[in-house]
């Protein structure tokens, strides 16, 4: 469990959700810009999935091409 969060000004979500959030994740970059931060639009207080920026980016441009 991640217990230092990104703080709330720092999250950010896809143009493509909408002024509802919907079915969104939000995403933000750690301290040292190393990690992201990825949540449930819905569930802002839920639970916070941490992977590498790395990694991170990997998935991005994989689905943006699938």
């Amino acid at each position: 469990m991640i217990t230092n969060p990104p703080p709330a000004n720092s999250w950010a979500r896809s143009s493509y959700s909408g002024p509802e959030g919907g079915n969104c994740v939000e995403c933000a970059h750690g301290a040292t810009q190393e990690t992201m931060y990825v949540r449930d639009s819905k569930k802002s207080e839920g639970p916070v999935l941490a992977v590498s920026a790395a990694s991170w980016a990997h998935f991005i441009s994989f689905a943006a091409t699938h």
